[in-house]
């Protein structure tokens, strides 16, 4: 690696994940200069693997590598299939049916095998014009006038070199060195979870046409997902309250061998199946504390995305859309910043709202999903029965990820929270039918589902009619993206006429 002591460039990227991958590729698209620095060497192992149709649709279509997504050979994920709640017998939803586009076009995602599918968005970022730096590490981000300016880093050699830039994205993840500078991370009260999780060979399949999707299943001490990632190789994982950690203490294996004990689907499903041992795959992994939020996504020169901003409960699958969702915004600003179009305060202003927002319909979402216990034995679904406004513990984490220092009750009043929205339809549903309470939990779980899944849908119809995911402005002045997505326009305000 050669490059110049005085090296000058628009924008570092810190870390190649999908996040950084995205928003690198979407900046060099409009011809800015983009150095992406990535401490490991590509493909590497990645956790996160299953996928939802906004992004392979929507964003991977905006990155130009749709094609090359779809001969992968990833597996296709039609739906999800839930043993969740009181309800003993499983259900399924299905993509397809929801509405358009999902129901004619876009109505699957796929299982990924992380390595290989970001790869995928990281060579796509070498041809689309970022200069990636594999085996790079940021040491330090330096301020000069109030704003991060330049860049020191340890390059592939272990050399100690430096770069300007007028912007940096920390795109470095969950183990994020570099949040600090722009906030404080917060973690939700409310999901503390600690996650156990491996790969086994030969698991069961669920019957066609759903032998793609993501199984979850509850159990007395939290859920599992059951992912399959090709027609041998099974990612499996038991989410359970930190407070029961000690139950897996000690040996990795035996931990997560005893959960899945506990859990009789999954072991059912894993009755022939064998734990594998060797490579990228062979280790028994265990993550903690990953639900947070930090209190600012953007400083001057710099901006957080993807999992070092925030990252929340993993069972609808949003690591990887929220990851490239906000790379999509956080390009927009840092583009209209560096074309003059946008000012910076107001460019960042609206990348962080916009993020907020979507993060915020997540959580709003699991919380409800949460909202149910398993049966009156089941310690975990007692400790995150949902009180709303009264749980006063998670004040901080709920302000945070509305985006407004209100109280949480002005959070639910101003966001349409889940549970709250769907109590009356419970109440409905009992009055109406003799199915029982169960059964209409479980109706009421499908229905929370369907909402996420026509949020999606939208997403999508916008991806492929070119324009990619936003919502729609609120107001005259208000930035919405620019005809090729890259940017944000102004939309004017509309004057009144006069009186004749």
């Amino acid at each position: 690696m050669n490059h110049s002591a005085n090296e000058s460039v628009d924008v570092v990227v810190l870390g190649g994940g999908p996040g950084g991958a995205t928003l690198a590729t979407l900046v060099a698209m409009r011809g800015h200069r983009v150095v992406l620095l990535e401490r490991q060497r590509f493909p590497r192992y990645q956790i996160g693997e299953s996928l939802l149709p906004s992004t392979i649709h929507g964003i991977c279509r905006m990155l130009g590598v749709y094609e090359e997504v779809e001969k992968a050979g990833f597996m296709r994920k039609a739906g999800g299939t839930f043993r969740w709640g009181k309800q003993p017998d499983p259900w399924t939803f299905a993509f397809a049916a929801g509405p358009e586009p999902l129901k004619s076009t876009a109505g699957y995602a796929y299982q990924v095998e992380r390595s290989k599918f970001d790869a995928l968005l990281l060579d796509n970022a070498k041809r689309k014009g970022v200069d990636v730096r594999e085996q790079c590490s940021a040491s330090e981000l330096v301020r000069e006038g109030g704003r991060v300016a330049r860049v020191r880093y340890t390059d592939d050699t272990g050399g100690e070199r430096g770069i300007r830039t007028r912007f940096v994205v920390d795109a470095s993840g969950n183990q994020s060195r570099f949040y600090n500078l722009v906030g404080e991370r917060v973690y939700s009260k409310l999901f503390q979870n600690v996650a156990m999780f491996g790969y086994f060979k030969n698991g069961k399949r669920l019957p066609a046409p759903n032998q793609g999707n993501i199984l979850c299943a509850a159990f007395e001490l939290g859920w599992f997902w059951y992912i399959p990632l090709t027609a041998e190789l099974t990612s499996v994982g038991a989410v359970i309250a930190r407070e029961h950690a000690n139950k897996i203490q000690g040996d990795p294996e035996a931990g997560l061998l005893r959960l899945i004990q506990a859990c009789p689907l999954v072991r059912d499903f894993l009755a022939e199946a064998t734990r594998v041992t060797e490579g990228q795959y062979g280790q028994v992994r265990v993550r903690k504390d990953y639900s947070y939020c930090n209190t600012q996504f953007s400083a001057p020169g710099l901006a957080l995305v993807g999992d070092s901003a925030c990252f929340i409960d993993p069972v609808f699958s949003s690591g990887v859309h929220l990851a490239t969702y906000s790379g999509v915004l956080a390009a927009r600003s840092i583009n209209s910043c560096l074309e003059g179009s946008v000012d910076e305060t107001r460019a960042m202003e609206e990348f962080e709202r916009r993020y907020r927002l979507e993060f915020g319909v997540y959580y709003d979402f699991l919380m409800a999903f949460y909202d149910m216990e398993q049966g009156t034995d089941s310690y975990f679904w007692q400790a995150r029965r949902v009180l709303h406004t009264e749980e006063k513990q998670n004040d901080a984490f709920i302000r945070l990820v509305a985006g407004v220092a209100t109280a949480p009750a002005d959070f639910f009043a101003m966001r349409q929270d889940l549970g709250a929205s769907f109590a009356t339809v419970v109440e409905g549903l009992n009055e109406a039918t003799s199915l029982g309470k169960e059964a209409v939990e479980q109706a009421m779980h499908k229905i929370r589902v369907d909402e996420q899944i026509f949020q999606w849908s939208n997403l999508i119809h916008q991806g492929l009619e070119g324009v990619p995911p936003v919502e729609a402005p609120s107001s005259s002045n208000a930035l919405v993206p620019s005809p090729d997505g890259l940017s944000w326009s102004i939309v004017p305000s509309v004057q009144p006429r006069e009186a004749v």
